[in-house]
């Protein structure tokens, strides 16, 4: 079953352009990229991730998503079903 992940990503400032671009021209083996948005508030980039499982997930965030120039910190909200 496919794991669905929300990255809160908190860039330096005046990065959050470049940030998202870098994230959109990324390609992993572990997660597949669905959405990138450049947000206001808190955070400056949500990322929507999907992976085959949750180590698959935790490989494309800390190999790929926090190694991208201008990220600071992560915060990661997994989906969770409700039946």
């Amino acid at each position: 079953m496919a794991v669905r992940g929300y990255v809160l990503i908190e860039t330096e400032v005046g990065k959050a352009r470049a940030v998202s671009t870098a994230i959109g021209e990324v390609s992993s083996t572990h997660a597949r990229v669905v959405a990138v948005d450049t947000v206001t508030g808190p955070f400056d980039v949500i990322v929507q991730l999907e992976a085959d499982d949750l180590d698959a997930m935790g490989e494309a965030l800390t190999e790929t998503l926090q190694n991208i120039s201008g990220v600071q910190r992560t915060t990661t909200c997994l989906a969770v079903r409700k039946s």
